[in-house]
């Protein structure tokens, strides 16, 4: 699918750019709205990303986390493609 294959760039660009990503899978108890991917770098933290096709919306439970991170402090992108992470300053 274009999401599966926008979210295989995005790793192999976070990796290449030196960050720590996984994938979260979600399953039967997951916490609701947790993003697809979770990327490290020691000089820019932790950031959340979550993949959507061109086009796709994000749920209101993916809004909530969103929100929730943010206003911890956190940092969390929502990636169309791969020039929403470049523009991101990754």
């Amino acid at each position: 699918t274009p999401e599966t294959a926008l979210k295989n760039q995005v790793k192999q660009y976070l990796s290449y750019k030196k960050f720590f990503v996984f994938p979260i899978l979600q399953s039967l108890g997951a916490y609701k709205g947790i993003p697809d991917l979770v990327a490290i770098r020691k000089d820019t933290g932790v950031i959340f990303l979550e993949i959507k096709r061109p086009g796709g919306k994000q749920s209101l439970h993916q809004r909530q986390f969103q929100a929730n991170v943010e206003a911890h402090g956190g940092r969390y992108l929502l990636i169309r493609s791969i020039e929403d992470l470049t523009g991101a300053g990754l």
